[in-house]
């Protein structure tokens, strides 16, 4: 068995199972302490799954809270990120000034270098969660000046994005190691590794400031770049640059601020722009309209020709065939 039973709470008298999980953790790497209103009631068992760096524990509780005092942090501090992800009932976390209630929709950050108190089976009966540590260290971002601040004791999507894998594969993993041999272990540490920095990126990124700098320059122009070179491409969207570009979407719109613009305007007004210069082109006088808007992306024709209409004031047949009277106001651009 890859998971190790490492308490019980039926394998113990009544009277000593609050001291004997509170001295477990107490002597940990990571020390807590636990405690309890009734401590001859505490229903619990813990289990773990070492997977390299990354530590692994389900827990199941009934209502008690565990600590993680300044006394403690001096004690002992290995310096981790942890993710806690109520897998049954409800759960509060409370760190950084913040406290947060949380149930099976949403998960949490907390810092081993800060004080902590989670609070299990809020609701009363009892409750399961997954906890995972990880070395700040090898987390694969670079941490701002207040470092993973922001983010602690916050809920974050448990069923969506990057906390939606995380969830789930802490879930499995804890729930069915059967497939899985001891050499795996460190491969899984890994995915464990990866899953938990993309959370952190993505929602650093979310919640960041506007980015600036020449790094961040850099970036547009190269995102710029690609965009203009995948006009053609009917899939090309905001998400599918911001993949391209290892960026969550709302990073890429935060960079395309300032350009005082949206990423999909800017994207539809190159393509405009494009078929705007192919239109006038007189090698390409005999090439069909929708062969044009199908050539920058467009995906059909009526589509392309309420935009042409909207950016330029003529259909595009009317363009091609050169400005009349009145038609196409001077100044007129796709940037109208």
């Amino acid at each position: 068995m890859l998971l190790k039973t490492v308490f019980r709470s039926e394998d113990l008298p009544a009277r000593e199972r609050l001291a004997a999980l509170d001295d477990i953790w107490v002597d940990s790497v990571h020390p807590m302490r636990v405690a309890g209103d009734t401590p001859q009631d505490l229903r619990a068992t813990l289990r773990t799954l070492e997977l390299a760096a990354v530590d692994v524990a389900e827990v199941t509780l009934s209502y008690c809270q565990v600590l993680r005092t300044p006394r403690l942090i001096r004690r002992a501090d290995p310096e981790l990120c942890s993710v806690i992800v109520p897998v049954a009932g409800t759960l509060v976390l409370g760190q950084a000034g913040r406290e947060t209630r949380l149930d099976t929709r949403h998960l949490a950050l907390y810092d081993s270098s800060q004080p902590f108190r989670i609070q299990l089976a809020a609701d009363g009966g009892t409750a399961r969660a997954v906890r995972a540590h990880i070395p700040r260290a090898l987390l694969g971002v670079p941490l701002p000046s207040d470092g993973l601040g922001r983010l602690l004791a916050r809920p974050l999507p448990a069923r969506t994005g990057f906390g939606g894998l995380l969830a789930q594969f802490l879930a499995d993993l804890t729930a069915d190691t059967a497939g899985y041999r001891p050499h795996d272990l460190p491969r899984l540490g890994l995915l464990a590794q990866d899953l938990l920095t993309s959370v952190v990126a993505h929602h650093l990124d979310e919640d960041g400031p506007l980015p600036d700098g020449p790094r961040h320059r850099t970036l547009l122009l190269s995102i710029e770049t690609f965009i203009r070179q995948h006009l053609g491409d009917p899939q090309l969207s905001p998400e599918t640059v911001a993949a391209a570009h290892h960026v969550s979407t709302s990073y890429l719109h935060r960079l395309f601020r300032t350009r005082e613009t949206t990423v999909a305007a800017w994207i539809r007004q190159q393509r405009l722009e494009h078929a705007r210069r192919d239109l006038t082109d007189p090698a390409l006088h005999g090439v069909p309209i929708h062969q044009i808007a199908a050539r920058w992306g467009f995906k059909d024709h009526a589509t392309f020709t309420r935009a042409f209409r909207s950016a330029y004031g003529a259909a595009p047949k009317d363009y091609r065939l050169g400005p009349a009277p009145g038609l196409f106001p001077a100044g007129r651009t796709a940037m109208a």
